[in-house]
């Protein structure tokens, strides 16, 4: 038992899980003695799980699937957006325009939707134009972190095997570097999913359990909302897992 309390102790699956289900009992036993009184702040496991029930009947597989729909269709276009700017960013004439990306990521988002609705009248393209916009500055400057961090012995090997420098590109930081890009996407996609909540409650003509959030939110039914906020956090840690499993799948030999 003293063992789990020493810094840096290496611990098996076992007991991992142990402590992690440890934690978790312990979390629900307080929900509940917290929420056991006449008055609580935090709703109880039996409204959450009316919540549940009454998401459910309103068509939340659908909601949840509007929303999978725009999380996919932005990362995917700020991914191609975002890729492009971080492989033109070693040649000098169009390295400015890249790095002139990144910063945007400085903009405030309201300011930046405020904009596009200007520009585009439908609902769902608005959704994903403020988050493919908003997502390519973030993606684009930890993709061109990650071309900065190769080590120059790499460069250097493939000027030895009298590549040119048009194949340097291809093969050292397209080729080289797909498992690094995999791993980008997945740490942006939690930014991807939080946002999206976000956008779907300005936009709500296209639903979504953004939608679903702020009408739970007006009529202050706090059942409905941790309800929706759990499912929000499960589908998360899914998607984080899931192209975690397909990025060590297809690139065995990548960084742990």
């Amino acid at each position: 038992m003293i063992k789990y309390f020493i810094p840096f102790e290496k611990l098996s699956k076992i007991n991992s899980t142990f402590i992690v289900m440890a934690w978790l009992v312990l979390l629900i036993a307080i929900w509940f003695i917290a929420t056991s009184g006449q008055k609580h702040l935090f709703p109880s496991p039996s409204q959450v799980l009316t919540g549940f029930t009454e998401l459910y009947k309103e068509g939340l597989v659908v909601h949840i699937f509007n929303s999978l729909k725009l999380c996919f269709v932005s990362i995917f276009l700020a991914t191609l957006i975002s890729l492009l700017f971080a492989y033109l960013w070693p040649i000098p004439l169009l390295k400015p325009v890249s790095e002139f990306i990144t910063k945007f990521r400085f903009l405030p988002f309201t300011g930046l939707s405020f904009y596009i609705t200007m520009v585009i009248h439908e609902a769902r393209m608005m959704q994903v134009w403020i988050l493919v916009i908003f997502l390519t500055t973030f993606l684009t400057t930890s993709l061109i972190a990650v071309v900065k961090d190769i080590p120059q012995e790499e460069f250097d090997h493939a000027k030895m095997l009298k590549c040119t420098r048009w194949e340097v590109l291809w093969q050292v930081i397209i080729l080289g570097r797909l498992d690094y890009v995999i791993d980008v996407i997945r740490q942006n996609l939690a930014i991807t999913w939080m946002m999206l909540v976000t956008v779907e409650s300005i936009v709500v003509a296209s639903g979504g359990l953004g939608f679903l959030i702020k009408n739970s939110d007006k009529f202050m039914n706090t059942g409905r909302i941790i309800a929706l906020q759990i499912i929000i956090l499960l589908i998360g840690l899914g998607l984080d897992s899931g192209i975690n499993f397909l990025r060590k799948a297809l690139f065995r030999y990548s960084k742990i």
